[in-house]
Order: C-alpha cells, then structure tokens, then sequence
C-alpha cells in the first residue's frame, strides 16, 4: 500500500506531501488543473523515463519519493540488492531526483539504485490503468498478456524455450547450407595441424632451445675461458689466490705492532674466501661442460624445423604452440558443425522441451479463459450492457510461435441471442472503455497476489449515467480489499469514494502553481455539486448531497471522518522537507 508520496519542484508543485489510507480515494478538480501530476510523479518514482521537463520553472531539480508498505514478495529481493535498510520497519522508500539538466538519480531504502531496480520493485507494488486502457484490447499482445497474467503464466520459460528452438534450427540450417565449405576447412585445418603436430612443439620449448644452442655452439669458447679464469684465480703460480696469502702472512708478521691492520686482514680473508669459492664453480662448470657436436647439430636441426614452420605460417616461433591449440579448437568445433544428425538431435531435442512448455501453458489459458470471460460477463451487466457476454477465445495457430500454440482474442456479444465475435469489429468507442473498465476491475479482484496499490486515470471517460453509479460502487468494492485511487470527472464515482481530495491550480506573482486538499463536509458537498455542473445552485447541492448520503457520506458524517492526510509546506520550506526525505531515504 502507498503510505506517502512527497514532491518537491515537480512541474508546477514546490513542495506537497499527501499521506494516504487503504481503501478508495479520488482525486478530482478543473480540466487542467493537474490532476495527472501526482500520477505522473508516481511513475518517476517508480523508474519510468524522466527529463528536465519535469523540473519546476526556476528550479534545480525536482524530487519525488513514495513510500509503500514492504510487500512480503519484495523482502527478499531488498536483502539481495543489498537494500535492506529500512525493512526490519515494514517499510519501503523510493526516491527519485532529476536535475535541470536531466540527469536522473534514485534511492531505494537511502541507498543507491538504478531505475531498472525501481522498475523491478514497482511490479509488486502498483497497477495503474490510464484512461486510453481500452486501445490495448485490440492489440494481440496485451490480451495475450492480460489472460496469462490471470493464468499465472511466466511467459519467460517459454520464450527462452522458443529462442533455443530457433538457435538449434539456425545451426542445423547453416550446417546444411555450408556443408562443402566446412568439409574444405577441416581438411585445410587438419593437414595444418598434422603438419605442426608432427613438430610437437612444446609450451615454452623455443626459449629453452634457444638458449641450449647458444650455449652449445660457444662451448670451446666457453671452456677456454673458464679455464683462463681458474688459472688466474688459484692455479697459476701467480694467481689471485696465492697473491692474497703472501698479503695475509706479511700483515701477520706485524699486525701486533699496530692493530688497526686488524681490519685489513679481515678484508683479506674474506676475499680469499670468495676467490675460493669461484675456483670451486670453475672447476664444476669445466667438469660438465664439454664440446658435444651431435648434440649441436641435433639443436640446428630442431631450430631449423621451429624456424620453417614459423616462416610458413607467418608467425614467432613462440607462438607456434599457441596456434597448435587454436587449430585444434577450430577444428573441434567445425567437426560439431558439420555433425548434421548432432544437430538434428539437438533440434528435435528443443521443438520437445518448446512443446512441452507450449503445452503446459496451453493448459492454464484454458482453465483461465472461461472464469475470466464469466466474471467479465457479470460486471458488463452492470455497467449498461445487459445481456452481453464476454469470452475470451484461444485460436490455434497454424504454426508454432515463441508466445505458444495459440493466439488469444477477446470476444463481445453486445446484447442478449446474438453471437460474440471479435471486441475490436462489434464494439464502440464507448462500449470499449466499459469493457477495459469491466475487465481492470475484474482483474485486479481476482488477482490477491497483484499490487497493493491499484490506480484508475480517467479511465471511465465516457461513462455516465446509471453506469457511473455502478462504477463508483465496483471500485469502493474493490477498495476493501485494495488501496485503490481514480482520477475521476464523475460526481457518482467521487461520492463513493472513501475520501476525497481536490486539485487546483493558481497563479501567485505570475508563477503557476498546483496544490492538493483534502475534502470533506460541506466543502465535499461543493465539489460533488461543481462536478455535476454547478457548486452554486442549490439543484446541484441538493443532487451532491443525495449521492454523498446515498453512498453513505452524507454532510453530517464529516465530524467522524479521519483528520486530514495532506500537509502543504510552502515553498520557502522545500528544504526542510527535503532535510527530512533525505533521512527517511
């Protein structure tokens, strides 16, 4: 349920706060008054498109935020999106804010949000039906949706369903279209990968082999050397070794006349030590190294076959593993390709699971069809078509298709003994919109897992009369078992409702404004006489108070009714209410 709806410089509204109460409320007023508006704002709040059209005159930036209840559906989802702030209270706060400039932020429960996370949260939270709701009854697409809405039906099993089916024939179809060019690219693919297969090169095995030859076709050098330095550092009679002794025995006959060669010795010793050991890895390195022509020309020769194959294919001899695998991998798949009877399967396989869905779904449209046309028959009777009925007929098509096996058409008979036929062939303009009405409201008391929230937008344009009566009762009906509020001209459906508020519009300074009041009393009894067509004469006041006291609203009931709901903060205080939206947010 929707708790509370705050704006600030939105349109032409600096600053209103509205606290709503479960059951039936109207919003009513002058044409172009802005009854729209706080629909309008709803919407933002909720995650639809917004631009800096939205933004009030002068302004840098309206803020909208919503208040609902926390539906148990939602409780779940906040916890997951890390928006779990806020709901140990039962609450759940969407804001919105969008600058001057357009650029659009949201919240939900304080912390961060995208709009998509707001369109998410709002499909459990309100329904709104506008007052051109009729339109989509012709439209294939939103009857089908409306029926598997009642139906219970997900249509996403059965579209991912149809999008493998159509992926598995796409495959099957290419393979079959591509045959030869894929059979001429698996043998290309396979004689290159035998031909570098036959080199089995190995993963790092090029840097490896190039240091090995290096080394190898330098190991006379390599040993001439080594055995210069050995005999430089500890074998000739001269050696580095042999100086640093004859150091340490002069320096040791006299280093107790003057200890500060103490520390000269020590330095002497230590590189005596190093010399040492480099004499030790001299001679180990001359041990194993030896001048190996066999294993040399072994080397020029696989370097000689890395080095060909590189050439040939046009790439780093490093790299050849590397294409080694990717031709494999191509290959792989190219051989899965050209599996023809793989891919029958694999399409047979899918059409199988499709079918099963399509089915499964076929099934909950049937059973839903026939007590959604009932229950729209019965409140066409009361909604001036007597003797009509609805049906809802399920086509077969001729082909499959990703919505099922069947098209969905509403069916009307607009009075008793004639034969239903198509809505949008037999059905007025003003037939139509007692049929979207008879139908919005039918579902939403089906539906007790839908939106708590349910809104009408003038969506009973063109009904008058006993009808308005009638239509008037059906929503403050459906108001006892959800919050539902209508923008309405009819005084009929005003008088029923639970309560009232009335929007204006003036002009203060020049600058527009709109504002929203609760009504009641007297003042209500004015309002429902203006509706009628005129708050002065006393014809229209008696008629207003005859349909409050009909509903049950008459003028001496106001004491009792509930204090009012709104509280207008005038736009030098904007900041302080957005102060305070900002910590509830």
């Amino acid at each position: 349920m929707l708790r509370r709806l705050a704006l600030r410089d939105f349109v032409i509204v600096p600053a209103l706060e509205i606290d709503l109460e479960p059951g039936f409320s109207v919003l009513t007023g002058e044409t172009g008054a802005g009854k729209s508006i706080l629909i309008d704002a709803l919407q933002l709040a909720l995650g639809s498109r917004g631009d800096a059209g939205v933004v009030r005159e002068g302004a840098a930036r309206a803020d909208i935020t919503a208040e609902f209840d926390l539906p148990a559906s939602l409780a779940g989802w906040l916890v997951q999106a890390g928006f779990d702030a806020g709901a140990d209270e039962g609450l759940l706060l969407l804001r919105r804010s969008i600058d001057a400039q357009g650029k659009s932020r949201a919240w939900v429960n304080g912390n961060a949000a995208t709009l998509a996370q707001l369109r998410e949260a709002a499909e459990h939270l309100l329904d709104i039906h506008g007052q051109h709701a009729w339109q989509s009854l012709t439209r294939p697409a939103a009857v089908r949706a409306l029926l598997d809405a009642q139906a219970g039906v997900d249509p996403r099993p059965l579209a991912d369903a149809w999008s493998a089916v159509r992926a598995a024939a796409d495959a099957l179809e290419a393979a079959r279209a591509q045959h030869d060019g894929i059979e001429r690219e698996r043998e290309r693919l396979a004689w290159q990968i035998g031909e570098v297969a036959k080199l089995a090169p190995g993963e790092g095995e090029w840097d490896e082999i190039s240091t090995e030859h290096q080394r190898s076709s330098h190991a006379q050098a390599l040993l001439d050397a080594a055995r210069q330095a050995l005999d430089a550092v500890a074998e000739a009679d001269t050696s580095a070794d042999g100086l640093t002794s004859r150091a340490l025995d002069a320096l040791a006959d006299v280093v107790h006349h003057d200890p500060q060669l103490a520390d000269v010795i020590e330095v002497l010793r230590g590189a005596q030590a190093q010399l040492e050991d480099a004499a030790h890895t001299l001679h180990v390195y001359l041990g194993r190294t030896e001048v190996d022509p066999q294993r040399l020309a072994a080397l020029d020769e696989r370097m000689g076959a890395w080095m060909s194959l590189a050439r040939r294919y046009r790439r780093p001899p490093s790299e050849l593993p590397a294409l080694l695998s990717q031709w494999r991998a191509e290959l792989a798949a190219l051989d899965a390709a050209a599996d023809l009877e793989a891919l029958q399967r694999a399409h047979e396989g899918a059409h199988r699971a499709y079918l099963d869905e399509a089915r499964r779904v076929s099934r909950a449209r049937a059973a839903a069809a026939g007590p959604l046309g009932e229950a729209v028959t019965l409140a066409m009777q009361q909604l001036g078509m007597g003797g009509g009925r609805f049906e809802v007929a399920l086509l077969p098509q001729e082909a499959p298709q990703s919505y099922g096996l069947e098209s969905v058409e509403f069916r009307v008979a607009g009075h008793a003994g004639s034969t239903p036929r198509a809505l949008a062939k037999v059905a007025s303009g003003g037939e139509l919109s007692r049929l979207a009405l008879a139908i919005a409201v039918t579902t939403a008391a089906q539906d007790d897992e839908g939106a708590g929230t349910l809104i009408f937008d003038e969506i009973d344009a063109g009904v008058g009369g006993a009808v308005a009566d009638t239509v008037g009762r059906l929503m403050k009906q459906l108001g006892r078992r959800r919050q539902v509020m209508a923008v309405t001209h009819l005084a009929q459906v005003a008088a029923c409702a639970d309560r009232h508020f009335v929007v204006s519009k003036a002009a203060q300074r020049g600058i527009t404004t709109s504002d929203v009041q609760p009504v009641a009393g007297e003042a209500r009894v004015s309002e429902v006489a203006r509706m009628l067509g005129g708050d002065r004469l006393a014809t229209s006041l008696a008629h207003a108070e005859q349909l409050l006291a009909h509903a049950g609203l008459a003028p001496a009931a106001a004491p009792d009714a509930p204090a009012s709901p709104l509280r207008r903060k005038p736009a030098r205080k904007s900041a302080t209410a957005s102060s305070r939206n900002r910590s509830r947010a």
